[in-house]
């Protein structure tokens, strides 16, 4: 049984791909936090960012190491210095240190990690379509530490002390739960808080157009990477994932379509400037023809999307 690591197993995604990967598995989940009736697993608390903390899950010696644990956009660009320790220092402890148990082992022990990268490594100005050649230049601070994260994870694959893939993953809608700190979560707010009964601030033009995927396809997106074979990577070991682009107006018809008027009408339009000047530096759409050649797959469609948080997460949203 492969043994595994989630780092940021208490946050959404973190749950559901504890959840994917079932009761079973051999699964140690860390983070600073667990929410109550959390997903199978060990758990352990502390700070990811403490080279001690690094070199003590190093020493476990897991296969597979999934890196999700990160700071969100807003925070990360209100608190530079901790957006900084978190994003890009702690997967820097962490590399170090498994380097290190890579060379204790005589080169045998070469763990797999799958990191959660993100579209906002990409800055204006932007095509129509964003294509696998197009690069990266992040005009946010969370954009550039998880494209420093990106580096080095390639670099120390190259080196042969880790197997890492990098996974630009689109904003993860509807996201279940109470809003975060993220720049993007009105994109999950005017979904899911109509459906709850509650109204939803838009801070944003309905022109805004952006890339989706659901909570759903990032826990299928993480445990393909983890089963892929890097090689099929030829070095470029960052992918832009499938998703879908639509305007903000595109989802909102599309929540009529599903909820009816009386849900559209609990959205209101309330601009802030500070959310509206970071999604501008962020992409609008994508051909992410690499990833799909190697077998990620998401949704087709926004209605796509708000079924699967009806189907996974209605319920238990209305039952808090």
């Amino acid at each position: 049984m492969t043994k595994t690591l989630i780092l940021g197993g208490g946050g959404m995604v973190g749950q559901k791909l504890a959840n994917r990967l079932g009761p079973d598995a051999n699964i140690t989940l860390f983070d600073i936090a667990f929410p109550p009736n959390s997903a199978p697993g060990v758990q352990k608390t502390g700070n990811v960012s403490d080279p001690a903390i690094a070199k003590s899950l190093a020493s476990e010696r897991f296969e597979v190491i999934y890196h999700l644990a990160a700071i969100v956009s807003g925070e990360a660009e209100a608190d530079f210095d901790k957006g900084w320790s978190i994003n890009m220092m702690a997967l820097w402890n962490l590399l170090d240190a498994l380097k290190d148990e890579h060379e204790a082992s005589g080169g045998a022990y070469i763990p797999k990690i799958i990191f959660t990268s993100s579209i906002a490594v990409f800055g204006g100005p932007f095509p129509e379509m964003i294509d696998d050649e197009f690069l990266s230049a992040p005009q946010t601070s969370y954009g550039a530490q998880k494209a420093c994260c990106e580096l080095m994870l390639t670099d120390f694959s190259r080196k042969g002390f880790v197997d890492g893939i990098s996974l630009r993953l689109p904003t993860i809608c509807v996201r279940p739960g109470k809003p975060n700190a993220a720049a993007s979560g009105f994109f999950s707010g005017i979904i899911r808080e109509p459906l709850n009964g509650q109204t939803a601030i838009l801070p944003v033009a309905d022109t805004v157009r952006h890339w989706h995927a659901s909570p759903r396809s990032a826990a299928r997106f993480l445990t393909h990477a983890a089963a892929l074979d890097t090689a099929k990577l030829n070095g470029r070991r960052a992918l832009n994932l499938p998703g879908f682009s639509c305007t903000v107006a595109e989802q909102i018809e599309a929540l009529r379509r599903v909820a009816g008027q009386s849900a559209v009408d609990k959205i209101k339009h309330q601009p802030d400037e500070t959310i509206m000047k970071i999604v501008s530096g962020w992409p609008r759409n994508f051909d992410p023809a690499r990833a799909i050649e190697l077998g990620f797959k998401a949704e087709s469609d926004f209605d796509e999307i708000i079924q699967v948080y009806i189907d996974d997460d209605l319920a238990n949203s209305a039952s808090r």
